[in-house]
């Protein structure tokens, strides 16, 4: 079976002033997935933008009004990290339909991996760590609104916390969120997931492991998901300019092994999303995220739909 997989061009959209984020990464995976023949093995989708209705079952109307608009105030533009633009803005909203795709095409066919997402940070009513719509968090809404899903289970493995997926879904059974972050690295004010682990600095590739492997099986028997969304941030690397976490290369690839083989195994649908990595060295920054891709082609035969 082929990888499915939803890119957009807007995906690699850069936005001004954002020196800290490595925008550019996206269209050198792109390239990266080519020159390694990965992408012969996919089948590609492109995504439909997310629209006002999508976006409002999870983000506060007004706030979604402003940034169509581009009139959100000085504060919460620096809270994104980057000031808004129509191309921005544009980026945003495919970036939210690549995951809602994602999500679809999952259950479709039980393994589905958008080559964006993951922003975590985003709330319903704010921006924030240039997160301006909370893409998982719109995709889980929208598959429950279309009758698809009952049960979603959030598995976050970016370095930084996802305090907008926790704070979004407080109080909500029907999705559950688990985090494994570094506890001393951003967001200083951490949100309460229904599971959060927070490692210390420098964390290496074992203990990381072992604190994935005593929890997610666990987690998936326990929530029983119809849908699981995945976010695969590359930034626990040890070379990450942000994360302060020491995972090598070898540990994200069996990282992700571990959750594409735990949902796999028991033909629970599964959504991947890029999330997190931060170096100035993209094309280091790309083989990284290719780490992802690489992986789930080992698992691309087994996977399926459930009941099929």
């Amino acid at each position: 079976m082929p990888l499915t997989l939803v890119n957009h061009p807007a995906y690699s959209t850069q936005p001004a002033l954002a020196r800290r984020h490595p925008i550019s990464k996206y269209a050198r995976l792109m390239e990266v997935l080519a020159e390694g023949r990965i992408i012969d093995r996919c089948v590609c989708h492109e995504p439909e933008p997310a629209t006002y209705a999508d976006l409002t079952r999870v983000h506060d109307p007004r706030y979604v009004e402003r940034v169509f608009a581009q009139t959100l105030d000085p504060a919460e533009t620096r809270r994104i990290g980057f000031p808004l633009s129509d191309p921005i803005v544009y980026r945003s909203r495919a970036a939210a339909g690549g995951t809602v795709l994602c999500g679809r095409l999952a259950l479709d066919h039980g393994l589905a991996l958008n080559t964006a997402g993951g922003s975590h940070h985003a709330f319903a009513d704010f921006g924030a760590g240039y997160c301006v719509f909370n893409d998982v968090a719109v995709a889980a809404r929208a598959l429950q609104a279309e009758g698809r899903v009952g049960q979603v289970l959030v598995v976050d493995l970016d370095v930084h916390q996802g305090d907008g997926t926790a704070a979004i879904f407080a109080g909500d059974p029907s999705v559950f969120t688990f985090s494994i972050h570094c506890q001393d690295n951003f967001p200083a004010r951490k949100q309460r997931s229904d599971l959060d682990v927070g490692l210390a600095a420098g964390t290496g590739d074992d203990p990381y492991l072992s604190a994935l492997d005593a929890h997610l099986d666990r987690v998936i028997e326990a929530v029983a998901p119809d849908l699981v969304f995945y976010n695969a941030g590359v930034d626990p690397h040890v070379e990450d300019r942000l994360g302060r976490l020491a995972v090598s290369d070898a540990g994200l690839a069996e990282r992700d092994a571990m959750v594409l083989g735990a949902c796999i195994r028991r033909r629970v649908p599964l959504a991947c999303v890029l999330g997190g990595g931060y170096s100035d060295d993209l094309d280091s920054l790309a083989k990284r995220h290719a780490i992802l891709f690489k992986t789930a082609l080992a698992f691309a035969p087994a996977s399926g739909s459930k009941g099929t």
